[in-house]
């Protein structure tokens, strides 16, 4: 059992996440169609920023400062063949983001958004690594096949961990959060996540991860069947879903939706593995719902389940399912722009242009 602080402390955060304003999204639109375009000519951008203006209560919203917070962990359930990596390829893609190496960090440098690393429950040390927070609750899970892969504690600690990142952050100055995980035999916790929180069939939310083929696809429905089946009843509720069958690093992004979201600021979602956390943060405290955005549709077939479960449409759609906060980042361009748009065009009044005339 977690330790009552520590409860006491994550009650406190889904307390302090308050509902966003309706009228601060009716004051964009309102603005939006006076702009110096046809009305609604911007499509999906003119959506985004209105929800941007409705997260930070203003018809002028801004994300010029942005980082991806990127929470790294191990999955005992490995040892079941669910990937076709090695457990010890997270720290060393752990040591590749250190030293600039993935597709994160360069798609992030070509955003102008920070990465900030949190070891929540690598399997190594990481702590020689340059620039990576030591927040790690556990040595990499236990096999959800046989039991727990967490405690609850172990699980109320990454959240608490995940929320004081994003606390740290927006502290910082950031105005737009983005989410990235790394851990090899996430996508298994992601599939048991997402079937036990939307009731979706285990065959549905199961996909090939970072490269299963078909039988390897079907010995995977098996292993999450069997790892639900151990740990789930109609009695577990959405902290003890987290912890069963779930990850430090899923724990850890959950607790970085919740802290964005009870310091007003808005998160993006990645993909498939933060999507799994995303159920969970909106499972604990649904306000914080309005502060997540989608960044993207993962070809993972779990992730279309999710987004429809949250009610989200993504920014963007790129057959991506690399994971690391990569959708993320490349959102991030376009909430900059779509924040941009309303806040700096100019209305037809103020630019002395003719609107439309209909006769």
């Amino acid at each position: 059992m977690p330790d009552v602080n520590a409860t006491e402390r994550l009650q406190h955060l889904i307390d302090s996440v308050r509902p966003t304003d309706p009228a601060a999204e009716e004051r964009a639109w309102s603005r939006l169609d006076s702009l110096t375009k046809p009305p609604r000519s911007l499509g999906r951008l003119e959506e985004v920023a209105a929800a941007l203006a409705r997260i930070q209560d203003t018809d002028r919203p801004t994300v010029d400062r942005k980082v991806i917070i990127l929470m790294a962990g191990d999955h005992g359930v490995v040892a079941e063949g669910v990937s076709p990596y090695p457990q010890s390829v997270t720290l060393q893609m752990v040591a590749n983001f250190a030293s600039g190496g993935a597709a994160i960090n360069q798609i992030a440098a070509s955003v102008d958004a920070g990465l900030r690393l949190y070891d929540a429950g690598v399997a190594g040390d990481t702590s020689a690594l340059k620039d990576v927070n030591q927040v790690k609750v556990v040595a990499g899970t236990a096999n959800m096949r046989h039991g727990p892969a967490l405690t609850t504690g172990q699980a109320v600690a990454a959240l608490l961990a995940g929320a004081e990142a994003a606390r740290s952050a927006v502290d910082d100055g950031i105005t737009l959060l983005g989410t990235g995980e790394m851990g090899i035999g996430n996508t298994t916790a992601a599939a048991a996540l997402t079937s036990a929180y939307t009731g979706a069939p285990v065959d549905h939310v199961v996909g090939p991860g970072t490269g299963l083929d078909s039988a390897g696809i079907a010995h995977k429905v098996t292993v999450v069947s069997d790892a639900l089946a151990c740990n789930i009843t109609s009695d577990t509720d959405a902290l003890e879903i987290l912890a069963h069958v779930g990850g430090a690093e899923i724990a850890g992004l959950a607790g970085v939706m919740l802290g964005g979201a009870a310091r007003g600021t808005c998160v993006l979602v990645d993909g498939f593995i933060s999507g799994a956390a995303a159920l969970a943060a909106v499972a604990l405290c649904p306000g914080c719902r309005d502060y997540l955005l989608a960044s993207h549709r993962s070809s993972e077939p779990g992730h279309g389940v999710q987004l429809e479960y949250l009610g989200m449409t993504p920014v963007l759609d790129l057959d991506l399912r690399l994971g690391e906060g990569t959708g993320a980042a490349l959102a991030m361009a376009l909430v900059d722009a779509a924040c941009r748009m309303l806040s700096g065009m100019a209305t037809f009044q103020e630019a002395g242009v003719s609107g439309a005339e209909i006769a």
